[in-house]
């Protein structure tokens, strides 16, 4: 893995070797830090390992497995932590940034290890590997987050056993990948002893978020289609950027954040695409729906958290995903937040995570929400 791109390997492998979803593929052991010159007191190792995109084709992922010094009696919790918004460049991908001691949501992921938990964070499809990151696609998020967990039990030297209990934990963009991977859990990863999924400011309704954002947040917007572009080739975009458009995609496959924000701060997304209500295209539509949590639910018991004051992602729309799961039948807690712009609700967020984290793993599965 170079320091430069976040990488195991060079050029990882456009299809992995054969094998099932979350198949460890590479791991080395890397020093994880909470910021400049403070390393994380867990062993942490890199790995890359077997997914799956949108469609179904393998593919492969890299990740940070972090396993606290900490004793803990029987079978040690496991949280699979999904990471919100990064960006598209390989230097933003969390496990460059956990190395570099400069991640934004290591205090999140710093309590669960806290608590003794074990921590595995995917960078997602695309993000620290080879191709495009598919930004805000729903299922391709989800099956990064259930493997990497399939992959850090499966880790020789860190005393996890593939019975340990798994938590799916995310915030915003990380929100809408735990909200997938809890739905996605009993059809693509049934054998994965998730206890309980714990998703923030989940980033459902897509159309919706891109109309609230653009203006404001155009090159997350921009992203976002990039992202769907890339996960599904049939969706027209290329053709319809402007030369302006062209630039900024070119661009914006280099950025992090806040570059991936300040870059395009005064642009709208009809300086890009030729049709800026290319999201009420029918393609785009479907495609679209099917990144929008809430079709069926997860199985387990799921918190929801989200602030009213959410400037980025609307809180009707948690309260509509809270409405959605209750419907499916999913054992699901609503905790709304007050006073709190999303960032500062991230970590707010934890006070009440951590803890009913705590109470799920204490229970026998399938008791209490």
């Amino acid at each position: 893995m170079t320091a430069r791109h976040g990488r195991l390997v060079d050029h990882p492998p456009a299809t992995p070797p054969p094998g099932p979803p979350g198949t460890l593929l590479q791991a080395k052991p890397v020093t994880a830090s909470r910021r400049l010159g403070e390393p994380i007191a867990a062993r942490a190792w890199q790995i890359l390992y077997r997914s799956s995109t949108a469609t179904g084709t393998p593919n492969a992922v890299s990740g940070t497995v972090l396993v606290p010094d900490t004793p803990l009696p029987g079978d040690r919790p496991i949280i699979t932590f999904a990471v919100g918004t990064h960006g598209f460049g390989d230097h933003a991908a969390p496990s460059a940034l956990l190395r570099a001691g400069t991640e934004p949501e290591v205090e999140l992921i710093a309590a669960a290890l806290d608590r003794g938990w074990a921590v595995v964070v995917t960078d997602y499809e695309g993000l620290g590997t080879a191709g495009t990151h598919t930004y805000t696609v729903g299922t391709a998020q989800g099956h990064a987050v259930l493997d990497a967990a399939r992959a850090a039990l499966s880790l020789p030297g860190t005393g996890l056993r593939t019975c340990c209990p798994v938590g799916v934990w995310g915030y915003a963009q990380g929100g809408q990948a735990a909200a997938f991977a809890g739905q996605l859990h009993p059809t693509y990863a049934p054998e994965l002893p998730v206890r309980a999924v714990a998703a923030g400011a989940v980033a459902s309704d897509l159309p919706g978020i891109i109309r609230r954002n653009d203006g404001v947040y155009t090159g997350p917007v921009l992203g976002a289609l990039l992202g769907h572009a890339t996960a599904y080739p049939d969706l027209p975009f290329h053709d319809l950027l402007t030369d302006a458009g062209r630039a900024a995609v070119a661009e914006l496959v280099h950025l992090g954040v806040p570059d991936i924000v300040t870059r395009f701060l005064g642009t709208r997304l009809a300086d890009f695409v030729v049709d800026a209500d290319l999201v009420e295209d029918p393609r785009w539509r479907a495609r679209l729906a099917e990144s929008t949590a809430g079709t069926g639910g997860p199985v387990v018991p799921t918190l929801l958290y989200h602030s009213a004051d959410d400037e980025i992602v609307p809180f009707e729309f948690g309260e509509r995903l809270r409405d959605s799961y209750d419907a499916a039948g999913t054992p699901v807690r609503w905790h709304p937040l007050h006073g709190l712009a999303h960032f500062p609700a991230a970590l707010a967020g934890v006070r009440t995570v951590v803890p009913w984290l705590a109470d799920r793993f204490a229970e026998p599965p399938g008791v209490g929400t």
